[in-house]
């Protein structure tokens, strides 16, 4: 865990070994003034020399604008390293996400992934400057003012080392009972982000259906939750204080009496005890330091595995050795496929299928829910791999494919059309960043979609909200048709992406993919017979299964599914959807 975190450190090494170095050089200089001090008292004052007074006063000034300056230094950098750090940890986990593959992002919810971006990653930085800062400041204080203080007193300076031996132990078991609740709380941080999350995205509906009040409750029991957990990591640690400060005076009533007597019988100089007093306050403050330091180690080791959890993540997707860099045709094929999303676990979504689809064929796909039509085609553009057999595209099997070369010949239109936040030619140059208006403008043409952007005041240069939400449901999914169809794609892949927009310019999209783009294969999941009527051929879907394949007028004859969906739909509503079979 700490070689993935300290390699994030990158650029900031010199800051982060610069940190301590400064932190050390303050320390020393808060040691020197308290021996000169108590030379001012013992020989500058116990002796009336002035000479002597002025000149060491001057040196305590002198040691007192370095150690100052060595402070400003300690904070400047550690600041520097710990902020860098934090980017490089945040930039790290960024570009990791970007790489999983749907397994991945499933095993990771949204709201624990933006949890560990910026919570847990906050929390690493105050403890990692922390640990430059304190960590090394604290230490080097106490053991040199120990050192100075056996060199003043052994006897009086015993005292501390006990003193520092009892506060350990007690620190030590207050730390480790903190622990446990530290490591229970950030999880509860993903339950709280999630309902901020959920909440915030689905405001149109939370208010449409009047529960303001159960979301006020769900997320007020999930700060709750934060909240009580917390008090009692903190009401553990809030017990070190009083113990260390009972500890402080203690030894300070102890050296002061026991100073007493040794003043008197001329084994101690008053400025001597001086010094002694400050040491004994030293010591004590670096203890409590410590302390700190150990409450922030503990807090951010749960995010540090959360983190690394993240960093470390491997996408069971990866590229061939050699890719293949050119996809040949469209045409598609699945050999003795199956398909789960836990391999080894349960039943096969996909079982036995073998299909093959010629370049530039149009080919419908229907299906009840959960008979694993998305899951079909999302094996075409290697969203996920095949649990047993093959899939090729252009004779080829998937795999051995560049990635990004594969995805960009396969666009895919998905169920859950995403818009983000920018002008339309923004949205649009998703599918090609260097594409001209005019490419733009023929793409919408083709989805239907500039009947309604041409009504916009501004047009194409129309700003659309973050997820879309300053359009309707029917103009998102033909924005998103026309950003796919962008990329000039070998494939196209139009899952049930034209089921918020009426028939009539569903129809108008199909004529315009026959005209326009004849030689791009085209799969079209649809719930309405309507959309998939016209296709080459047309897949049944059942459980997982291929049920039955063929034109419209052989699956009537021959596909019992297929029969009964088409009549119920053309005895009832014209766009009745698949599902009302049952």
């Amino acid at each position: 865990m700490l070689k993935t975190l300290l390699a994030q450190v990158k650029e900031f090494k010199a800051a982060s070994l610069m940190t301590p170095l400064f932190m050390i050089g303050e320390v020393i200089c808060e040691m020197v003034i308290p021996v000169l001090m108590g030379r001012i008292v013992d020989i500058g004052i116990g002796g009336s020399d002035m000479r002597y007074i002025l000149r060491t006063g001057g040196i305590m000034i002198v040691v007192a604008l370095l150690g100052l300056m060595f402070g400003i230094l300690g904070g400047t950098f550690g600041a520097k390293a710990s902020t860098g750090f934090a980017k490089n940890l945040r930039k790290a986990m960024y570009d990791n996400i970007q790489t999983f593959s749907f397994a991945s992002i499933d095993k990771f919810s949204t709201s624990s992934l933006i949890t560990r971006l910026t919570t847990d990653v906050t929390n690493i930085q105050n403890a990692y400057q922390m640990i430059l800062r304190m960590a090394m400041r604290a230490p080097s204080s106490m053991i040199i003012a120990m050192i100075m203080s056996f060199i003043i007193s052994p006897k009086l300076a015993s005292i501390y080392f006990i003193a520092v031996i009892v506060l350990a132990s007690i620190m030590f078991f207050v730390m480790r009972r903190a622990t446990k609740y530290f490591q229970q709380v950030f999880k509860r941080y993903d339950a709280l982000n999630n309902s901020v999350q959920e909440n915030v995205s689905a405001i149109r509906v939370v208010k449409a259906y009047v529960r303001e009040e159960y979301e006020k409750d769900r997320f007020h029991n999930a700060a709750e939750s934060i909240y009580e957990m917390f008090i009692k990591a903190e009401m553990t640690v809030a017990g070190i204080s009083p113990i260390m400060m009972t500890v402080v005076y203690s030894c300070i009533l102890l050296i002061s009496w026991f100073g007493a007597h040794f003043i008197v019988a001329g084994d101690l100089g008053t400025g001597e005890m001086m010094s002694l007093l400050t040491y004994c306050m030293n010591i004590l403050m670096s203890l409590m330091m410590l302390s700190m330091v150990f409450v922030m180690i503990t807090m951010s080791e749960a995010s540090a595995k959360r983190i690394v959890e993240v960093i470390n993540e491997k996408s069971d997707l990866i590229n061939p050795e050699n890719p293949v860099m050119e996809v040949p045709d469209g045409s598609i094929t699945f050999e003795d496929v199956d398909f789960s999303y836990r391999p080894g676990s349960g039943e096969p979504v996909l079982k036995d299928i073998n299909l093959h689809i010629h370049s530039g064929e149009r080919i419908g796909i229907i299906g009840g829910t959960g008979s694993a039509k998305s899951s079909l085609v999302n094996l075409i553009s290697r969203l996920y791999d095949v649990t047993k057999g093959r899939v090729l595209v252009g004779g080829i099997d998937v795999r051995n494919y560049d990635m990004e070369v594969l995805r960009n010949q396969v666009s895919v239109v998905l169920q859950k059309n995403v818009l983000f936040s920018g002008t339309i030619l923004d949205n649009l140059r998703w599918g090609d960043k260097d594409a001209t208006e005019e490419e733009c403008i023929r793409a919408c043409k083709m989805a239907c979609a500039d009947e309604f952007i041409e009504k916009m005041p501004e047009g194409y240069n129309t700003w659309i909200e973050q997820g879309g939400t300053n359009v309707s449901g029917g103009q998102k999914q033909r924005l998103c048709i026309a950003r796919a169809l962008l990329k000039k794609p070998k494939i196209l892949i139009l899952d049930d992406s034209t089921s918020a927009v009426d028939t009539a310019t569903d129809a108008k999209i199909r004529k315009a993919f026959m005209e326009e783009i004849p030689s791009t294969t085209k799969l079209i999941i649809a719930q309405r017979i309507s959309s998939v009527k016209d296709c080459d051929r047309i897949i049944v879907m059942d459980d997982g299964r291929i049920n039955g394949i063929g034109t419209h007028d052989e699956l009537m004859e021959s596909n019992a599914i297929y029969k009964e969906v088409y009549e119920s739909q053309v005895g009832g509503p014209g766009d009745a959807d698949f599902d009302e079979k049952n």
